[in-house]
Parts: C-alpha cells; sequence; structure tokens
C-alpha cells in the first residue's frame, strides 16, 4: 500500500455514512432498529425488506469494510467464528480444508468438529514449512486458510506465496486477517479469494460488541455469501453494526499508538531474564521481520512471550498485574493478557497445542493506547513476583 492510498483509506473510514441520513441530514448515520419495513405493493419491495435479510446500518458498514479491503462487497455477521463459519459453504459437502497447525483456538474447535460431523475434511499443516505445505495441496483442498501472524504465536506466512500454490492446487484462499486489519495487510491485493475478520477486536475496538466480516473478491463469492447468511441467519443486528461504524472511524489512531506500545514492550521483553522467548514480527529477532517489510505496513500490536518457571509462574504473573486486564480477546484500547494454555487455546487437545508450539506458560498480549511507561511498569511489577 502506497502512503497516498494509506491516506485516502484513513480518510474514507472517518468518513463513511457520515450525512448519508436522507430524513433529517444528522451528520452520523441514524440507528435503525426496525425489524422489518413496509412494501410499496405486494409484487415490489423496498431496498430494505426485514432486518435478518437487510439493515441501512449493516450496508454502511459492509461497504465501508468492502472498500478498505478492495473487495467487491462484504457480508457482516454476528461474530468472528460465524464468519468463518459462513466461508465453509463455498465448498462442498467432505471437501478438505488446509489450516494452519498453530491458528486460533476457536478456528481449530470450529474445523474439528465440523470434521467429525462428516461436513468438511481438514488438514491442520505447519505453513511456515513449504514441504508440509505442498503435500498437503497436492490432496486438492477446496479450502486454504491462512492466519498471518498466527494466534498465539505470530508466526508469520507469505501470504502472495500460499495464495498463489493454493490457486493453481485450484482451491479458495481465505486469509483471517484479524491481528492487523486491512491497515496493515491486503489479502486480497496479495492473492486471496477472501479476507475475514473478527470485528469484535480492532475495527470495533471498545470491546462491547461481538461481530465478524467477510470480504470476497468475487462479486460471485459475495452473493453466494449474502445468501447464506441471510439463510443461515448469522447476520449481524443493526446496533452492533451502529456501534462497530463508530468503532472504525479511529481504527488509523488506535492502531498506530498500540503498534508503538507493542514495539517498545516488545524490546523491553528481550531484555529479561525470565523471558526465555518473545514472539513479535517487529522485532529484527524474529523469523517473519524480513516478510513483514514486504508484505505488510506494520507488525501489528499483538505479541507473545515464554516465562521460566512453567504453568504456575505464568499464572502468578499474570495475577500480579493490574493495568493488563486477564480477558480472552484482543484488540480494544485496553490492554490484555492471556495465558492461552487455560483460556483462549484450552478446547485444542493438548497434544495439538503441544505441535503447534504453544507452551503451558506462552502469554499472550493484546496492547493498547495506555502510557507506555504505565505499561512497562505493570510488567515490571509482574517479573518482580516471579523473581
Amino acid at each position: 500500500m502506497t502512503d497516498r492510498e494509506d491516506t485516502q483509506h484513513k480518510t474514507k473510514i472517518v468518513q463513511a455514512g457520515i450525512g448519508s441520513d436522507p430524513a433529517h441530514g444528522s451528520v452520523p448515520p441514524p440507528l435503525y432498529l426496525s425489524s422489518t419495513y413496509l412494501w410499496p405493493s405486494p409484487s415490489e419491495k423496498g431496498e430494505y425488506d426485514y432486518g435478518r435479510s437487510n439493515n441501512p446500518n449493516r450496508t454502511i458498514l459492509a461497504d465501508a469494510l468492502a472498500d478498505l479491503d478492495g473487495g467487491a462487497g462484504a457480508v457482516v455477521t454476528s461474530s468472528g467464528m460465524s464468519a468463518i463459519d459462513l466461508v465453509l459453504n463455498l465448498i462442498k459437502a467432505d471437501d478438505l480444508v488446509i489450516a494452519p497447525h498453530d491458528c486460533y483456538g476457536g478456528t481449530h474447535r470450529l474445523l474439528t468438529h465440523r470434521a467429525a460431523q462428516g461436513r468438511i475434511r481438514v488438514e491442520f499443516v505447519d505453513q511456515t514449512d513449504s514441504a508440509a505445505l505442498k503435500a498437503a495441496l497436492s490432496n486438492k483442498p477446496g479450502l486454504v486458510m491462512i492466519e498471518t501472524p498466527s494466534n498465539p504465536l505470530m508466526r508469520v506466512v507469505d501470504v502472495k506465496a500460499i495464495c498463489a500454490a493454493a490457486k493453481t492446487a485450484g482451491a479458495i484462499t481465505l486469509v483471517d486477517n484479524t491481528f492487523l486489519t486491512p491497515l496493515r495487510l491486503r489479502p486480497l491485493d496479495l492473492g486471496a479469494d477472501i479476507a475475514l475478520q473478527s470485528t469484535t477486536k480492532y475495527i470495533n475496538g471498545h470491546s462491547d460488541i461481538i461481530g465478524g466480516c467477510v470480504v470476497a473478491k468475487s462479486e460471485d463469492h459475495v452473493e453466494q455469501l449474502a445468501w447464506w447468511a441471510n439463510a443461515a441467519g448469522v447476520t449481524a443486528s443493526a446496533f452492533d453494526c451502529h456501534q462497530t461504524l463508530r468503532g472504525l472511524r479511529t481504527l488509523a489512531l488506535r492502531l498506530d499508538a498500540a503498534e508503538a506500545n507493542a514495539m517498545a514492550i516488545a524490546k523491553f521483553l528481550e531484555s529479561q531474564a525470565q523471558v526465555t522467548a518473545v514472539n513479535f514480527p517487529g522485532l529484527p529477532s524474529n523469523p517473519g521481520y524480513d516478510l513483514v517489510k514486504t508484505q505488510q505496513s506494520g507488525p501489528g500490536a499483538m505479541l507473545s512471550f515464554e516465562i521460566k518457571g512453567g504453568l504456575d509462574a505464568a499464572t502468578q504473573f499474570c495475577e500480579a498485574l493490574d493495568i493488563f486486564g486477564l480477558a480472552a480477546s484482543l484488540g480494544g484500547v485496553e490492554s490484555l493478557i492471556c495465558l492461552p494454555e487455560t483460556m483462549t487455546h484450552r478446547g485444542m487437545a493438548e497434544k495439538a497445542r503441544r505441535e503447534a508450539g504453544i507452551s503451558e506458560s506462552l502469554l499472550r498480549l493484546s496492547v493498547g493506547i495506555e502510557s507506555e511507561s504505565d505499561l512497562l511498569n505493570d510488567l515490571e511489577k509482574g517479573f518482580s513476583t516471579i523473581s
């Protein structure tokens, strides 16, 4: 993304829906809570007819997110997980899904249990291992899912290369871009068919709604996704869309501030004797550092690290903090800490966690926009309790 394009996107998300009120000319769009709308005649309906199918607030948000990602259109869903499940409707029964072995625990759980139902087949692959990925692609998957940076190990993969290889194998490609948003990574520009986000996280940014979004490159995929979202009833509520659009307007400011804090924290963690590993793609020591420079416009504000002392020390560290709240979500203005072993990834089998590289002493940070010095002092307090 060029500097000019970045500037344009920042302006567009602030201006999305501004002045669109046809009734009274309110500056922000009003909240339309109607579940149903009047028809001009029994054989003719207006732009909106029923709230599950369409809603003005959902339309404005979908248009803004599609424009931000450079897609043909977007479908706004009730959660990030319903967005992922929605995409599974694009493939046939018993099709193979290739997913990262170190993906978000909720994604791993959904795919594992859909496979147990016989709905799909799934293969979890280390996508940093080109030989393993090539072998999996030889099985002709219907869908290849990419998560970069991965949750919670922050591994970075080459989106353009994987999408090209998947396309050669005849697969649809999906990138979960929740951690970076289109302001840091533009998956559709790199060859992906679909970009997906949990709008619960950075897009909304205030930890007060649940939502998801699927942006597709092709009109055909947009139409199929919209049909299934309406048929299955997984569309987002008017209120959640209204709140999410409000949060979207400050995304650039929030992400810049959080990312700067994350960089300072990552450097601080590297200097701590109790830390055995720091996973942050913005550090030159990280294996994904060079790739970040080529495909992203920043490393984002998520990081993870491992400490000495195992699960007991990790638990003690979490409980000693005041500013970093202990919670399983991410992407809000507030800083949060999470212990994946017992929180976000406890739904994965222990064997799967270990194969993915998730240890019992791994801690994940969602860095917020508080004072950098306050955040560092809080972490210092945590280390003082385990030294």
